[in-house]
């Protein structure tokens, strides 16, 4: 653990049963999200290639738009 940790801890460790459940509850929460987004772009590349390949084939026969059209 980081210095830096242990100090916020300390702080943390001070105050009443509720904040420090509440700080738990945001710091669990952005843990499982930051863990959500690293699954996300685990993506093998094999799936990346074949959804740039099919966008760029709908692109070829004229299925896109500009961006500036759909704004």
């Amino acid at each position: 653990m980081t210095k830096l940790l242990e100090k916020a801890l300390k702080k943390v460790s001070d105050l009443p049963q509720e904040e420090q459940d509440a700080i738990a509850s945001q710091i669990l929460a952005e843990l499982e999200d930051e863990a959500a987004w690293a699954k996300r772009f685990a993506t093998p590349q094999g799936k990346l290639r074949r959804l740039a390949d099919e966008a760029l084939a709908e692109h070829r026969q004229g299925k896109t738009r500009p961006l500036d059209d759909l704004l």
